[in-house]
């Protein structure tokens, strides 16, 4: 009996997990079209209304292969100081005055929903 009540509390954990998971990128999501989607576009894919204008253009960020090449402490980095501060291109804003703890962890979080 021990061992069932065990496992029970163990899956009911589990299934906590994935509901925070799911609510972090939910908040990421408004953050994101609230901060990022005037150049990456509502779904991350580059084509924010201000992307025509910027060269290079935005990151997709929906594309998986670009997903696996990148981990989030690396998002972390050019979400907070900018593209520049990792050779990338310095019209990427640095939002580290907006963007900080569950913000910018939700924000992480969203991004890698995109290529679901």
């Amino acid at each position: 009996m021990r061992v069932f009540m065990i496992a029970v509390v163990i899956s009911a954990g589990n299934l906590l997990a994935g509901s925070a998971l799911a609510a972090d990128a939910a908040a990421g999501e408004a953050k994101f079209k609230q901060l990022c989607a005037t150049c990456h576009g509502p779904t991350g894919q580059g084509d924010g209304p201000a992307s025509a204008a910027l060269n290079p253009s935005p990151r997709d960020m929906s594309d998986a292969e670009w997903q696996a090449s990148v981990d989030d402490e690396h998002l972390k980095t050019v979400i907070t100081q900018g593209g520049a501060a990792v050779g990338l291109a310095p019209t990427m804003t640095a939002f580290g005055h907006a963007l900080k703890g569950d913000d910018l962890d939700n924000v992480i979080a969203y991004i890698r929903s995109l290529d679901d």
